[in-house]
């Protein structure tokens, strides 16, 4: 039986389970007050140490985990004076021992995507999780029906910035992504929240790990009329499949179920465009807004 998501107790913010949360939530608090002693907005601390205004928003929270190679960035730009990549030790035994809490009906797919070799994704309502932006995850989840409290709201968009940790880990889990143009297009959360989305996209889409591709709308053929799904190998690169479809997750392991999916994607591979027209399909809806 499925666990109604909303009314699931299981606190969904990182390492709340061994209490590792309370070091990665007084360390983010340490990293906001040491921005504003020093006159700085989290934009402006994001360019200097090149990561994401979204990843300094969330790490101030405590909804994500200040890696290694933030700490050693953000030290000197904070005036730290080396406090910050003093406790880089304990964050890294802290990471040994934590993981990030999801409702039960997602959980074992949770694990399955932290530990991924290959992930493959074809999405045609929305940008995959793991390439949204703060505020784009808080406009689905604030617009979702039936409505979520404002706290379940706030757990939904920590738990999904907190699987981003993915995107970063060392060697890359190797990542393709294929969207309908009308994921690209639809502006979710208004036009700000729309823009900064898109420049995410090409951000991320010039990592060597990650391929974005885009299906043309004009596109005359579809061999997959069945809704987004996702193509997994896991650590013993045994290949998964997983659907999700009006809150109903499945995770398929059948040989032959997945080998029709993959067959599908394969498909879909071929008919998107190439990923170099593809970051220049987004770069030109960028430009339109």
């Amino acid at each position: 039986m499925l666990v109604n998501p909303d009314k699931n107790p299981t606190p969904e913010t990182p390492s709340q389970e061994d209490g590792t949360a309370h070091l990665f939530s007084a360390l983010g608090k340490q990293i906001k007050a040491l921005r504003e002693h020093r006159g700085m907005k989290q934009v402006e601390l994001a360019t200097a140490v090149c990561f994401g205004p979204d990843l300094v928003s969330a790490i101030e929270r405590g909804a994500r985990t200040p890696q290694p190679d933030f700490l050693r960035a953000a030290d000197p730009v904070l005036g730290a004076h080396g406090a910050l990549i003093a406790v880089i030790p304990d964050v890294e035994e802290a990471l040994k021992r934590s993981r990030t809490r999801h409702p039960d009906w997602y959980r074992n797919y949770a694990k399955l995507e932290a530990e991924a070799l290959e992930i493959h994704h074809y999405g045609n309502q929305v940008v995959h999780g793991l390439l949204q932006t703060e505020a784009y995850a808080q406009a689905i989840f604030t617009q979702r029906r039936p409505l979520y409290s404002e706290e379940t709201v706030e757990k939904r968009v920590a738990d999904r910035l907190s699987r981003q940790v993915v995107l970063e880990k060392w060697p890359p889990t190797q990542f393709g992504f294929i969207f309908e143009e009308v994921v690209l297009r639809r502006p979710i959360g208004g036009r700000a929240v729309h823009h900064e989305q898109l420049h995410r996209l090409l951000t991320l889409g010039s990592q060597r790990h990650i391929t974005l591709q885009v299906v043309e709308t004009g596109c005359e053929e579809h061999p997959n009329m069945d809704g987004a799904l996702t193509l997994l190998t896991a650590k013993n690169e045994q290949r998964v499949a997983y659907t999700e479809v009006q809150g109903h997750p499945r995770l398929i392991v059948d040989p032959t179920e997945v080998r029709e999916i993959q067959e599908r994607y394969g498909i879909m591979q071929t008919l998107a465009l190439r990923p170099d027209a593809s970051m220049a399909m987004i770069e030109r809806i960028l430009g339109d807004r």
